[in-house]
């Protein structure tokens, strides 16, 4: 009986280990948090006024909501359009530090006379201080780093702020196989810097929140578990 339930402890031990080490935190997201400050109509009219409401759909072709003037440029201006982001990141970071400190100090001290010994006694040589000390620091550090990113998303109109400018959020997703790939864009958009065809750099985008995230089996290989990371926080020592 003893060993069926030692045996019993080993197994189920095991089975805790495993799932501990299958513990793995999901990667925050920073695209869809709000990140700035938007301009605020001036009054609550105002902002009642430029509330979206709802249209009847009496069967009619043409809504106002959706009115296009037939001369009119065909750039992005309301909320449902879309536009494309061409992506073109590129970052470069160099840091470099050198210090250097050198101090030294000596001391001497000794005695040329005593009370009622002569100048010439043997014990004065044998009564002086001497000491010295050296402290020197070196330090030198460099640090750098460089980032490239290029692609195409395409994103929505989700808000139009009172001052003109399109609060733009997008999402494209690749699945290979077993593996997701998805990109996330947000950020805010200067009507006057579309080209033809909505298209605008991301070197353009104010605020522009972009991500890069995997899921799937290579995403939780590189993964660290929490477990792990708790035992990687103070080893080793």
């Amino acid at each position: 009986m003893a060993a069926v339930t030692s045996r019993c402890a080993r197994i189920a031990s095991a089975f805790a280990l495993l799932a501990l080490a299958g513990c793995a935190a999901t990667p925050t997201v920073h695209v869809l948090e709000p990140t700035s400050a938007r301009p605020q109509p001036t009054s609550i009219a105002v902002a009642a006024a430029n509330a979206p409401r709802p249209q009847a759909a009496d069967g009619a072709i043409f809504h106002p909501s959706t009115f296009r003037g037939l001369f009119e440029d065909r750039r992005a201006r309301l909320v449902g359009d879309i536009l494309t982001i061409q992506i073109q990141e590129k970052t470069s970071a160099r840091s470099s530090s050198n210090s250097s400190v050198d101090r030294n100090a000596s001391v001497d001290a000794s005695l040329s006379r005593l009370p009622f010994k002569s100048p010439t006694s043997s014990i004065l040589p044998k009564l002086g201080v001497a000491g010295s000390s050296s402290n020197t620091f070196e330090g030198k550090g460099e640090t750098g780093s460089d980032n490239a990113f290029s692609g195409t998303i395409t994103v929505t109109v989700i808000d139009v702020l009172p001052n003109g400018n399109l609060v733009v959020s997008g999402e494209k997703q690749v699945g290979i196989n077993q593996n997701v790939e998805v990109l996330r864009f947000s950020g805010v958009v200067d009507p006057v810097s579309l080209l033809p065809g909505n298209l605008v750099s991301s070197t353009r985008v104010a605020d522009a929140r972009l991500e890069v995230r995997g899921r799937g089996d290579i995403d939780h290989a590189q993964t660290v578990g929490w477990l792990a990371r708790f035992f990687l926080s103070f080893l080793p020592i």
